[in-house]
Parts: structure tokens; C-alpha cells; sequence
């Protein structure tokens, strides 16, 4: 009978030293959330370096016939009961001064298992052949891709140093700041007041989504007088490098070495002044450990954890929260739940995916819906004693799951999300369907689908005569019209008592705050309703004249997300979120906004000829749509304007690439030329022997005009464009042009009735949807559930008032 180690030298062909190129995996199996602390560990394949749990090695020996793995078990050590709390003074995860994570120790035990019989060999140990125990010490040695791709500890950015501060030109005016007695030169405020390194000047900082803060006038004086930096009064101490620095002009936090110089030009002895303010740091901080948005996180409320299928909590990897709050609402449609969990099994996606499952996108989603929907990690958190045993926590919180590999495979594509930054989750979800799209083109099995809908702009110009511009979309984006507000007594009330108590020098309390009242119907009736649309460049009359416009929905989908935007642009493009209130039912009918299309004895505007084409646009130069979306992300409108005419109004991701690669351009902020606007419309002409080169190769039409629009007309790039996009169709982006009235509903779309039940809430906390914390709330099981990251419990009072996005399920007859 062959011996252990001669079993092991036999197949030593298959065992490799890894270089250090190579992506070695060992804290979490590919295709479950198996560890090195689940039971029975984790297996690392000493070919190829993937790792993979006891109820899955099996499968990969079966496929790829490598049988050595390295077998790695983590077991519990005994933590003290009374091992001190440390308050965080970084903004951190296991680093010094950062979280404590209460992250208990274990201890690790290796050994080497050939499979399939899973033939142990210890390690360490010096009979083992050199190759191998060299092998293992490079695993053991090696930084895991897991922790490369998904640091488990983050840091805020650096503060840089302010390019204004070195030549900082400071008025000699007498002003004399006191060491204290502080208040806002332009109003009552006492506390968040700045002082402007330039005049002297005490103003109050800005004012917050929810009325607190200040009044706005630091950063008012600075658009008066482009005077760029400010110090945080109440920040300066001794330790300078505390203080808080902020710079206008450069929009951000940042370091002045000459502060003791510009503080002394005031008379102020930085020496002898006490912290009294938070730094901005220091409130993001507080924000991260208190989270104190009770309304949306039901705080102070007594919720009871959830556990079993459907109810496991997402592990937050570091500002992630934007994307576990959409995957729970996905996962709980029968779209998702069905194509990655019902009808896909983990063996089934191994097994048709490729020889690396952590960046195969279908794996990844099985993975993550197996994860999230069987139950299997849907358990309470345990804790240890001081003598090494383990009770369930008295907490809500469970175990939870990382989703590590899915965050890095949908990442991969993305620049934004690839950081540990705060994202926007609206802009996370088109993103997750666009590469979900993708993956299943033309596929029966596409999720995606259940979320698609066409939408109709009819378009009315004096003469009488009509275009047609026609799209299709994922969401509805909803602006709030405030003036729909149900409540106008109370607030009137509400803005009497703000004044009364803002002139004695009082802040309004969080109880009297009055919030206006919108209904969400206003909101969709705000969508359909007809809006004048300015400069339209009649063909009939063949001048600009002001047409109007009607928006109605051709399909209407399983599943119908509405955002709110609540972020809007005051003057000098400062974004400013609605502190606003949406009465939302749980039951809608949009049956009236199905759109009728061309209407018997309607007259559609002549075509426009490219030879005899003026530089007058037949509709505005950029889609507003894609601008709209791009705004909705806190980019600059004109930025946005730009970016759709340069893209020839494409698609909103070609032009957020053109967007980024061009943000520092030298005449981004200057005015839309007429050459632009005859640029885009000369590009908005498709020559037609190019279309039908295109359509012998095999494309469809749509998507061959798409093609050369977006490639300038050039044939070769326009193939390249198709080919670089697997998931590209005609149908994502329809030709504004009045001869496309009739093709416009994509009979492989579903469709139904207008009725819907709201089924899914998506909340924001915070200044800005690049900041903050996204919470949650789905109805599953005849009840409402909190998914706050690792938090999983049945809600007591949802927000639905607050949400950012709402996820309406279709009631089918």
C-alpha cells in the first residue's frame, strides 16, 4: 500500500511555488463564505491558489484534477472579559486609534491534504519534500488577495496642504480677534463659526440638510470675495495640526504650515485657546460610531432580529453600505432570487464558469444570492467568555457575510467603485444592471428584464405637427415639487417661529422642525405632465420655436424603481439636499401614464436632410435624460451638457467616461459654442452606406446607427464599439427621430397592468449621497424588514417618508 508521503512526491508535478504575481487566496472560499474558522477550514490549491471550503473542494479536484491542498483551520482563543474599551480618534479599522473591531485571536493549524481521499500530512515538518514546505511558507507569507482587493481597514485621505496658504495676502484692518466671546458677523450664531484667514472675518458655517449648522454666510463671503481659506474657531489649541482648515476654493480640508503666522496677524495666541469644536473630521467620526438617524434606522426602537433564509445581514466592508442596501432589495425580487438562487445551483455555476470563479460575475452573483437567500449564514453572532466558551449575543446583529469577491468583480469595471469611498446608490444599482445586462445578453434568463421599460417623449411644435423621441430606462426619476406640499399652514407656522427664534439668538429644536409634505403622486404627475422645451428647431417652420413636450411609459415593468431627487443645484452649482417628506402609498396605479403613441390624423415633422442640414438643432443639443442622470450624481450641469454632446447622446455611461477623463480640461466651465452644437448635430447624421455595411456583418440596424454615432461614422471603430460592448442593443438608447414612431415597444419586454405595491426602500442619511449611510427596509413574508448592514430585524415603523429610492412591485391580476 502506497505510503502518505509517497502518495505526496507523486504528485508533486502539481504543486507550485507561487511567484509574487500570483493572487493567492486563503481567507475565503471562491464560491461559499466558508473560512479558515468555519467548520472544517478552508482548502488553498497548491496549483492554483484558490481557495475553497470542505463542502467544495471536492468540485474543483473534479474539474481541474489538482489534488494537494493546503488545509488551513482557525480555532477560538479566550478573550478576557474585561479587556478595556478604546474610544477611536482615526477613522479606522484595526489600526492604532482607529475602531475597536473586538476582533477575537485564533489560532492557526495547518496540515497538507491530497485529495480525493483527503489524506493528511502535518505541517509543519521536515519530512515533508522542500518544494512543498517552500510552497507553503510562500501562501503563508503571502498578502491574500482578498485582503489586496477588499482592505478590512480603511483611513480617511489625507489632509494636503493648501496651494493659497504660502502667499495668503492678509488686509491689515485692525481687526483684533478675542480668545473667545465669539458670534457670527452677519447673524446670532454662536457655535460652527470661521474665521476667514484673509480679513478677519467671523462667519458660521454652513447650514445642514435637517436646518442645524449655520446660516451659510463663511462661505457667502467667500463667493463675495474669493478670500480662500477659514480656520474652525473652537479648533486651535496648542497643537496646531488639530485645527481645522478649510479651503474654498479648493473645495476641501487641508493643512496651512503658516497658521501660527496668519492666527498671529489677528492677535490670537494659539497657545492659550481650548478645544471647544469638533473637527469636520472629528463629526464624520462621531456620524460613522453613532449613526444618530434614529428616524431611518429606527433607533430607539425595540426590533426583533430575524434570522433564517432571506434574512442574512451583508457585512459593511468600509463604507459599502450603498451596496448592500441594493442587493437586499434585488435579492428579494423573483428576477434575482430565481436566476442566481432557485434556478442556479453553486455546483451548476462552478462548473460552467471559468477556471477562475472569483472573476466570473454570474459565479459571484450565485455565490452572494446563495449566501444571502439559504439561510446557511443567517445566524446570531456569537461572542466568547473568559473561559473560552461562546453565548449568542443579546444584540440584533448577526455573523453576516463580506461580500469581498462580488464587490471586486462588479468593481473591476468601475473607477469609483473600486475605492473604499462612500458611493451613490442609485448610481451603484444602473451600474450592477448594466454589468448584470451584460453577462446575460439576449438571454431568457436576463433579471435585468424584469426592471426594463420603454419611455415615449411626444414632442408638439406650433405648426401642429409631432416628433417622437423614444428610450428605454430602469428607473423613473422624479423631481419633488415642493409647491405640492399638503402642509403649507404648518410650515408657514413653522418659518414664522425659525425667524422669531433666529433673531433671539436660538436654534429650532429637532421636535419643531417642520418638514414640507409631497405627495408621491404630485411627483409622478410632475413627470408626465407637459413642460415647455425652449430653442426646438422646427423642421415644418424651419426656425427655433418653443415646442411642447408629454412623457409617458410604453411598457410598465415587474418591478418599478423611482428615485427621488432630493439633491439639487442652488446657485454657484452648490448642491443642496431637500429636507422634504414623500407621502408614499403602498399601493400605485400609473395606468395613466401609459403612453398612447401616434394618434390618427397626427403629423409628424419632416425629416431633417444632412445636406441641407442648419446648425439648428431639432432638439436640444443634449439629452436631457442623460443629463439629468449625470446631475442626479452631484456633477455640474454644464459639465453634464458637454459630456452628452460629445458623446453624441449615446448613453449615460459612455458620457460619464467622457466626463471623467476630461474634468480637468482647460475650457470645461466655458459656455456650449455653436461649433459644439453643429458638431453634435452633424454628428447626429448617420451615413446610410455605413449602416448597410454595418447590417451585412450581421448587426442589427438600431445598433449599427447606435455604432456610428458613437464612432463618428468611422465603420472600423463602429465594430470595435460593438464588439468592445457584448451587451450593447438598439434598443437601450432608441433614435430620436420622428420615423421611429412604429418599432418603439420591445415585444420581448414585460408588461402588464399599472397597479404596483410598494416592496423595497432604499434611505440616505447625510449631506450628499457621497457621504453618509444607506439603510434598507424590504417587505417580505407579509411584514417589513430592516437590513442595516449586519442588522437584520422586523421593522416597527419604516421610513417611508425618507426614501431615496422606492422599488414598487407590479400586483398581476
Amino acid at each position: 500500500m502506497q505510503s502518505s508521503m509517497d502518495l505526496l512526491r507523486s504528485n508533486l508535478s502539481r504543486v507550485r511555488i507561487p511567484e509574487p504575481t500570483n493572487r493567492i487566496y486563503k481567507q475565503e472560499c471562491c464560491i461559499s463564505f466558508q473560512t479558515p474558522k468555519s467548520e472544517g477550514g478552508l482548502f488553498v490549491d497548491m496549483c492554483n491558489f484558490l481557495a475553497f471550503g470542505k463542502d467544495y473542494v471536492s468540485w474543483n479536484y473534479e474539474k481541474t484534477g489538482n489534488p494537494v491542498y493546503l488545509h488551513i483551520k482557525q480555532k477560538r482563543k479566550s478573550v478576557p472579559e474585561d479587556r478595556p474599551l478604546k474610544k477611536p480618534t482615526l477613522l479606522a479599522i484595526g489600526m492604532d486609534g482607529g475602531f475597536d473591531n473586538h476582533e477575537p485571536e485564533y489560532e492557526d493549524f495547518y496540515s497538507i491534504v491530497i485529495l480525493p481521499d483527503y489524506v493528511s500530512l502535518p505541517f509543519p515538518s521536515v519530512e515533508l519534500p522542500e518544494k512543498v514546505r517552500l510552497a507553503v511558507d510562500a501562501i503563508l507569507l503571502a498578502e491574500g488577495a482578498e485582503r489586496k482587493e477588499q482592505v478590512a481597514s480603511w483611513t480617511a485621505d489625507k489632509k494636503k496642504v493648501s496651494v493659497y496658504a504660502e502667499n495668503l495676502q492678509q488686509t491689515d484692518n485692525g481687526v483684533v480677534v478675542p480668545p473667545s466671546g465669539w458670534k457670527c458677523s452677519k447673524c446670532d450664531q454662536v457655535t460652527n463659526l470661521w474665521l476667514n484667514l484673509t480679513d478677519g472675518m467671523i462667519l458660521c458655517g454652513r447650514r445642514n440638510w435637517d436646518g442645524s449648522g449655520g446660516n451659510n454666510h463663511a462661505v457667502e463671503h467667500y463667493r463675495q470675495t474669493n478670500y480662500p481659506l477659514a480656520v474652525k474657531l473652537g479648533t486651535i489649541t496648542a497643537d496646531l495640526e488639530s485645527a481645522d482648515v478649510y479651503s474654498y476654493r479648493e473645495d476641501e480640508s487641508v493643512v496651512d504650515p503658516l497658521l501660527a503666522q496668519h492666527l498671529a496677524f489677528f492677535g490670537i495666541d494659539f497657545s492659550s485657546l481650548q478645544k471647544t469644536e469638533m473637527t469636520t473630521a472629528e463629526r464624520e467620526l462621531d456620524q460613522n460610531t453613532n449613526f444618530d438617524w434614529n428616524r431611518i434606522q429606527e433607533g430607539g426602537q425595540e426590533i426583533e432580529p430575524l434570522f433564517g433564509p432571506g434574512y442574512t445581514g451583508l457585512i459593511n466592508l468600509g463604507n459599502s453600505c450603498y451596496m448592500a442596501s441594493i442587493m437586499q432589495v434585488v435579492f428579494s425580487t423573483h428576477s434575482f432570487s430565481s436566476r442566481y438562487y432557485k434556478n442556479q445551483s453553486l455546483k451548476e455555476a462552478f462548473d460552467l464558469g471559468p477556471a477562475d470563479p472569483t472573476v466570473d460575475l454570474n459565479t459571484q452573483l450565485t455565490k452572494l444570492g446563495h449566501g444571502l437567500l439559504s439561510g446557511k449564514y443567517s445566524v446570531l453572532a456569537q461572542e466568547t467568555d473568559d473561559i473560552g466558551s461562546t453565548n449568542s449575543t443579546s444584540s440584533a446583529k448577526q455573523e453576516g457575510i463580506p461580500p469581498r469577491m462580488f464587490k471586486a468583480v462588479i468593481a473591476a469595471s468601475h473607477p469609483e467603485f473600486s475605492t473604499m469611498r462612500q458611493q451613490d446608490a442609485l448610481e451603484f444599482f444602473l451600474h450592477l444592471l448594466d454589468q448584470v445586462g451584460q453577462v446575460n445578453a439576449r438571454s431568457e434568463l436576463d433579471p435585468t428584464r424584469s426592471f426594463k421599460f420603454g419611455v415615449e417623449e411626444r414632442l408638439r411644435c406650433p405648426s401642429g405637427k409631432v416628433a417622437y423621441n423614444k428610450r428605454f430606462d430602469y428607473i423613473l426619476s422624479l423631481n419633488i415639487p415642493l409647491s405640492e406640499a399638503t402642509n403649507k399652514e404648518e410650515l408657514e407656522a413653522f418659518h414664522k417661529l425659525k425667524s422669531a427664534n433666529c433673531s433671539e439668538g436660538k436654534e429650532v429644536s429637532a421636535t419643531e422642525i417642520v418638514r414640507p409634505r409631497v405627495p408621491l403622486e404630485a411627483c409622478l404627475a410632475s413627470f408626465s405632465a407637459p413642460e415647455e422645451v425652449h430653442d426646438f428647431y422646427s423642421s415644418a417652420l424651419n426656425s427655433k420655436t418653443t415646442a411642447i413636450k408629454t412623457t409617458g411609459l410604453t411598457t410598465f415593468p415587474d418591478y418599478l424603481v423611482l428615485h427621488m431627487r432630493k439633491f439639487v443645484m442652488e446657485a454657484g452649482w452648490v448642491p443642496k439636499k431637500l429636507d422634504v417628506y414623500i407621502v408614499v402609498p403602498d399601493i400605485i396605479d400609473i395606468s395613466h401614464m401609459r403612453s398612447k403613441g401616434m394618434q390618427p390624423g397626427e403629423e409628424l415633422l419632416p425629416e431633417v436632410v444632412a445636406g441641407e442640414a442648419k446648425v439648428e438643432s431639432s432638439k436640444p443639443s443634449a439629452n436631457e435624460d442623460i443629463v439629468s442622470q449625470l446631475a442626479s450624481m452631484g456633477f455640474n450641469y454644464l459639465h453634464c451638457q458637454k459630456a452628452a454632446i460629445n458623446t453624441s447622446n449615446v448613453g449615460v455611461e459612455e458620457a460619464m467616461n467622457w466626463l471623467l477623463s476630461h474634468m480637468d480640461d482647460p475650457d470645461i466651465n466655458d459656455p456650449i459654442s455653436q461649433d459644439m452644437q453643429a458638431a453634435e448635430l452633424l454628428s447626429s447624421f448617420v451615413d446610410e452606406a455605413g449602416v448597410s455595411t454595418l447590417v451585412s456583418f450581421g448587426f442589427e440596424e438600431g445598433l449599427a446607427r447606435k455604432a456610428l454615432k458613437a464612432s463618428g461614422g468611422d465603420i472600423e471603430k463602429a465594430t470595435d464599439w460593438i464588439f468592445s460592448r457584448p451587451g450593447a442593443s438598439s434598443t437601450v438608447d432608441m433614435d430620436a427621430t420622428p420615423s421611429s414612431t412604429h418599432n418603439v415597444v420591445d415585444s420581448e419586454l414585460p408588461d402588464g397592468g399599472g397597479k404596483y405595491r410598494l416592496m423595497g426602500i432604499v434611505s440616505h442619511m447625510g449631506t450628499s449621497t457621497h457621504c453618509g449611510h444607506y439603510v434598507a427596509h424590504v417587505f417580505k413574508d407579509g411584514r417589513w424588514v430592516i437590513f442595516n448592514d449586519t442588522k437584520v430585524g422586523a421593522s416597527v415603523n419604516p421610513p417611508k417618508e425618507l426614501g431615496y429610492l422606492y422599488f414598487f412591485e407590479r400586483i398581476n391580476n
